[in-house]
């Protein structure tokens, strides 16, 4: 991937709470990231053998009040992505960059106006406006601030724990965040909650977190079609490196990998062929309408 063609964002920024304590629990109970909440928690902590049940628990339900200080520790600092210093933190400054001038246009296209998200980079832990996490979520989107959240180290991990290399892999995961980002801007989070309020089911197969996930992922294929057409700068196997990526990242397999067998009814994000098949779906069309996952079978 000629990640250099792509615009450096000049809405990165970061902020270090590594050292503030506290933390650890999910941000607002997993509500910023459309997860399965407590269940996901359990899973996680499977996979990366660390109790993130506990402080969650004692954030008095994960609302997050008594973490958020974290954030107010470390003031946040945005980053010079044209001068960025850092090979990695250009990677994303350009990536980030790229997917704010492809999704202006889709929504323009269609008479709406593309709020631009920031990208926080953080080591350890974080405050975020749904609350605390930790590096061991991984990356995610809260949708209470509109930030993509993101510790460089993953990158790391989904190389070595996962076997998913290169540069388009990590691209489709900042990809996938915003495209959580795109789902606020278009009403599918308030969606989503009303109908956990009405009783709708989160976790499973066909649950509600499976669908809006799987849906994010085809807003990452959208993204790659679009980006792809402008800056002409995938090159071969890039896009293999990104459906291996889906793939590795799938319920079944980090089910598999953690404790042995596969449950379907603690799903969050989807099966590895679910997340393969939205990825391509969004890729080969570069269409949003087809990125409905909420009709029919996911």
């Amino acid at each position: 991937m000629d990640w250099q063609k792509g615009r450096p964002s000049d809405n990165v920024e970061e902020g270090s709470s590594n050292d503030q304590g506290g933390g650890g629990g999910f941000p607002g109970g997993g509500k910023g990231l459309g997860l399965g909440g407590i269940i996901v928690l359990l899973v996680l902590s499977l996979i990366f053998k660390r109790d993130l049940v506990t402080p969650f628990m004692s954030d008095g339900g994960g609302t997050g009040q008594g973490q958020t200080s974290v954030a107010t520790a470390q003031p946040d600092r945005a980053i010079d992505c044209h001068n960025p210093g850092d090979k990695q933190v250009d990677f994303v400054c350009r990536v980030f960059g790229d997917t704010e001038d492809t999704w202006g246009p889709i929504f323009s296209g269609a008479n709406r106006s593309y709020a631009l998200p920031k990208l926080h980079l953080f080591r350890g832990q974080v405050g975020t406006a749904c609350g605390a996490a930790s590096t061991a979520v991984g990356p995610f989107y809260c949708p209470g601030d509109q930030k993509v959240y993101l510790d460089l180290s993953f990158f790391q991990e989904l190389q070595d724990r996962f076997n998913a290399a290169g540069d388009f892999a990590r691209a489709y995961v900042i990809a996938h965040e915003v495209g959580h980002h795109v789902q606020k801007l278009l009403g599918v989070f308030d969606q989503v909650e009303q109908a956990r309020r009405r009783g709708a089911r989160m976790e499973g197969a066909d649950g509600l977190s499976v669908r809006q996930e799987l849906q994010a992922d085809c807003f990452a294929g959208v993204w790659a079609n679009h980006s792809q057409q402008r800056l002409q700068w995938l090159q071969s196997g890039d896009v293999e490196s990104a459906l291996n990526a889906a793939s590795k990242i799938g319920d079944d397999s980090l089910q598999q990998q953690a404790q042995g067998r596969v449950v379907p009814d603690s799903f969050t994000h989807g099966t590895s062929a679910q997340r393969v098949k939205w990825f391509r779906t969004g890729f080969d069309g570069g269409d949003i309408q087809r990125c409905d996952t909420f009709s029919g079978t996911p």
